[in-house]
């Protein structure tokens, strides 16, 4: 629980706050921009909400915190549902894509994701253990398979694995992350793990990072930590500053996705992002450009 007495002084005066425990992991601002904000060493409430709706926003912040840095009034906290997570993100042709919340500290407050279809529902990356969550998503149909996009963000699998009894898929290079997986990637092939989910290797950030695309049309992209999105620049982002294993081989992997029909990017770290049609490829190329004109980082 987040304690008052350690409320940072950069926070607006109000109800809600961030305390001293806070990592930047960025999860609130990617939750709830309108009210909070990063300064490099933390997050911060820049703007105290107001209105119902800009509430429950700001409430979903405060669950999601990976370390319960966010605090407010009880008054506020009474209204958390028991189903708040999670939240619905959109409906495709696949089936329905929805964010789980419930980040955790052991994957630096990475996103998770559920994919929700006749087929099965798969989890994408790992949320930290919530009974509250587990039994929303029992409700859902539970979890037939896990995708784990590289050792950084297994967190819970263990327990998510067990609760579920869900095969895990995890590459074959990053699998000390997570030994027990069902799966083990090898190589650089696409491997189809249902008939509209397929894996693809993408080594870079780490040796073996791989993203999962959902559907054939106007697909959905859950890039892991490869690429992410961000809104105040509007560019997709490939971090050097960020890359674990070999920067040039994340290129590589970067390049191998310029052809895709992309409308959705979910990322595990960073800014999710609707595309238009035909958008995805030139945000991709822009990205290469900068790339090969800087030795700098993608961060721009």
């Amino acid at each position: 629980m987040a304690r008052k007495k350690d409320r940072l002084k950069i926070n607006k005066a109000g109800p809600f706050f961030v305390d001293s425990s806070c990592i930047d992991c960025g999860s609130c601002v990617h939750i709830d921009p309108e009210h909070f904000g990063q300064t490099g060493n933390s997050s911060y409430v820049h703007t105290q909400p107001s209105s119902q709706k800009e509430i429950n926003q700001a409430l979903l912040a405060l669950v999601d915190c990976p370390v319960a840095a966010i605090g407010a009034p009880k008054r506020l906290t009474s209204q958390i549902s028991n189903d708040i997570f999670p939240i619905m993100v959109t409906k495709h042709s696949s089936g329905e894509v929805y964010y789980c919340g419930w980040s955790s500290k052991l994957s630096f407050g990475a996103s998770s994701w559920l994919i929700r279809s006749s087929e099965g529902n798969v989890l994408i990356d790992s949320p930290r253990w919530s009974a509250l969550l587990a039994r929303k998503i029992e409700e859902m149909g539970g979890i037939s398979k896990m995708v784990l996009t590289h050792r950084d963000d297994v967190a819970d699998h263990s327990k998510w694995a067990k609760a579920f009894n869900c095969e895990r898929f995890i590459h074959k290079e990053d699998a000390d992350a997570a030994p027990e997986a069902e799966h083990l990637l090898t190589g650089m092939n696409v491997i189809p793990i249902s008939k509209n989910l397929k894996l693809i290797p993408t080594p870079g950030h780490t040796a073996g990072s791989l993203v999962a695309l959902l559907g054939n049309k106007q697909q959905i992209l859950f890039s892991g930590d490869h690429l992410w999105w961000n809104p105040s620049k509007k560019v997709m982002i490939a971090s050097k500053d960020y890359c674990w294993w070999n920067w040039s081989e994340q290129l590589k992997s970067v390049k191998k996705l310029l052809d895709l029909d992309i409308e959705w990017l979910l990322p595990g770290h960073g800014h999710a992002h609707r595309f238009k049609k035909g958008e995805w490829e030139i945000a991709l190329s822009q990205t290469l450009m900068h790339a090969e004109s800087s030795e700098d980082s993608l961060s721009y």
